[in-house]
């Protein structure tokens, strides 16, 4: 039987009987080490000796007590770490202190023990207990490792954290790591040498490596879009992990892998918000979010909570989406202690008298109006639903907020209202039109309108639609091939509408800077070459993954404008 099968086999034995092993084996080691000791110091090393000796099953009984007393029989071998180290160092220190106190205190010539025999003792015992845990891991999770060899890109803080994640789970094989440092080059890490980025082929075709993993969440934006670029003519699948800000906030862990994010896909920095206009609108007031369980909705009530509200009304008209995001909201609020109040409410912005009574009574003096269908090809085939809900039920909400006295009221739009071909840009239109009606006329209610482009991974967004056609083996669908659009992420687009919501003065129209607008082919090209799969069509014939054509649909453009 080799190794690796004897630990399978001890994995499937019971706890009980797991810790019986482990002491039995741990006594005879102490017992070894002991002999092994007296042997190196003793001049007068011999059978009768070591017969006449008392300590050895002294060892036995203490050193088992003190090491279980210490939890090393509870602990799981396979995510011991460090703190292993120093706990059994201290307790072979104790148990020698016992074995010196004996020898001192009893006459007997069985408990005489030369003194310097402890410290060859303690170093010898730490050796073989530390070593043989250690041994032992190794071989669990060699027996255990998954078929996936991967490369950690990063030799970082990171980097150290995502090898040392990697060995405890053992889903994946590191067999390199990348740097761009010359420093690190060269080096080994954790027993995984750290080559240039230069050696990444041929790494990639002497390993079979699977897929390249990203551990450099504080490297610039255009660094990682370099990085992505030079993958993707590879096809290898490429992972990171999450961002700096997330790891230091506890959001995420750094072993947290998640498929490269839409904006490395797009390839430009996120816009940074205004800090000193995120929370004047917010900071001690009463928030009201209609449509709170969206997508827009959901990530604006995630960055108002941490914008110190008085209180927060999440207004939903679905009970599941209701019910998600106050749990997510609470959870968050209780881990880290913020003080806000969270008033979930179920209903719907038609309801013009329950939206004024809802305002007044908890005090409302910011709405944000995220509460809209925008589904284009839906919205097409319900006309009446969506002038109801987008255009009427933005009205009925806006004449409660100024009837309620609320100080800001903010639209969320799109960048399909301006010249609209779509039932949903029209419905779009109409309600940004009679906002700046209202405030024409004079309110003490300020009104200003939001557009937003496509928001990134939202709801009905084609990164998601992308993704899952890719898993599924294709192919991926996109209406045209010269089909563009722009994109904003969904914390940037909530970013600016709190900053909006600052800056408007009554009718005001805000939009994003989203730089060049990206055609969505290339978009699908891109994504299938992140995920190691490469584009089947006439000049690659066995690729993985086809693009086909399916024509605009009702209502869509070739390209949208902002102004």
């Amino acid at each position: 039987m080799t190794a690796q099968g004897l630990c399978r086999r001890l994995i499937v034995l019971p706890r009980g009987y797991k810790q019986v092993v482990a002491m039995s084996v741990d006594s005879l080691a102490l017992c070894g080490t002991l002999l092994a000791a007296i042997w190196l110091v003793s001049d007068r090393f011999s059978a009768d000796v070591i017969a006449g000796h008392w300590h050895f099953p002294l060892v036995m009984l203490f050193g088992v007590l003190l090491f279980a007393q210490a939890g090393f029989y509870r602990t799981i071998i396979r995510f011991a770490g460090n703190r292993m180290l120093f706990s059994a160092f201290w307790r072979l220190a104790l148990l020698a202190g016992v074995m010196a106190a004996i020898s001192a205190w009893l006459p007997w010539p069985g408990f005489r023990l030369d003194a310097a025999v402890l410290p060859v003792f303690i170093a010898l015992s730490l050796l073989v207990l530390v070593g043989s845990r250690l041994l032992v891991r190794s071989l669990l999770l060699a027996s255990q490792s998954g078929s996936t060899r991967v490369i950690v890109y990063g030799a970082g803080h990171a980097g150290v954290r995502l090898l040392a994640a990697l060995a405890q789970t053992g889903q994946f094989q590191p067999v390199a790591i990348i740097d761009d440092d010359p420093i690190h080059q060269g080096r080994v890490m954790d027993g995984v040498r750290i080559w240039p980025a230069s050696e990444l082929p041929r790494l990639i075709r002497d390993y079979r490596v699977d897929r390249v993993l990203l551990a450099m969440p504080s490297v610039a934006r255009a660094r990682q879009q370099e990085i992505i670029e030079s993958l993707m003519k590879l096809n290898v699948s490429v992972q990171t992990v999450p961002d700096v800000s997330d790891i230091i906030t506890g959001k995420a862990r750094v072993d947290d892998l998640r498929e490269v994010s839409a904006l490395d896909v797009l390839g430009r920095e996120p816009i940074p918000p205004d800090q000193d206009l995120l929370a004047q609108c917010i900071r001690h007031k009463s928030v009201l979010v209609t449509g709170a369980g969206g997508s827009i909705g959901s990530e604006l009530c995630r960055q108002i909570i941490h914008l110190a509200p008085r209180r927060l009304v999440l207004l939903e008209i679905s009970e599941v989406a209701l019910y998600q995001i106050e749990r997510e909201l609470r959870d968050a609020v209780a881990r880290q202690h913020l003080d806000v109040e969270l008033v979930p409410l179920l209903g719907s912005i038609h309801h013009r008298g329950r939206m004024q009574a809802l305002m007044e009574s908890c005090h409302i003096q910011t709405v944000y109006h995220a509460a809209a269908y925008k589904h284009v090809p839906i919205v097409e085939h319900n006309m009446l639903e969506a002038i109801y809900n987008n255009a009427i039920g933005t009205w009925y909400a806006a004449v409660a907020a100024e009837q309620a006295k609320v100080e800001a009221f903010i639209l969320i739009s799109t960048d399909k209202a301006v010249m609209p071909v779509n039932v949903m840009g029209a419905t779009k239109r109409l309600a940004e039109l009679v906002l700046q009606g209202m405030a024409r006329r004079g309110s003490d209610t300020r009104f200003c309108m939001v557009r937003f482009g496509n928001v990134l991974e939202s709801s009905g967004s084609v990164v998601p639609l992308f993704r899952e056609q890719i898993r599924r083996g294709g192919p991926v669908t996109v209406t045209d091939p010269d089909v563009i659009r722009y994109f904003m992420t969904i914390p940037e687009a909530a970013q600016l509408v709190i900053q909006a919501s600052t800056m408007g003065r009554g009718g005001d129209v805000f939009l994003l800077d989203m730089g060049e607008p990206v055609r969505i082919v290339d978009l699908a090209r891109r994504m299938i070459h992140l995920m190691g799969l490469s584009v089947r069509d006439e000049a690659n014939p066995s690729g993985d993954i086809s693009i086909e054509y399916t024509g605009l649909r009702p209502g869509e453009k070739l390209r949208e404008e902002l102004l």
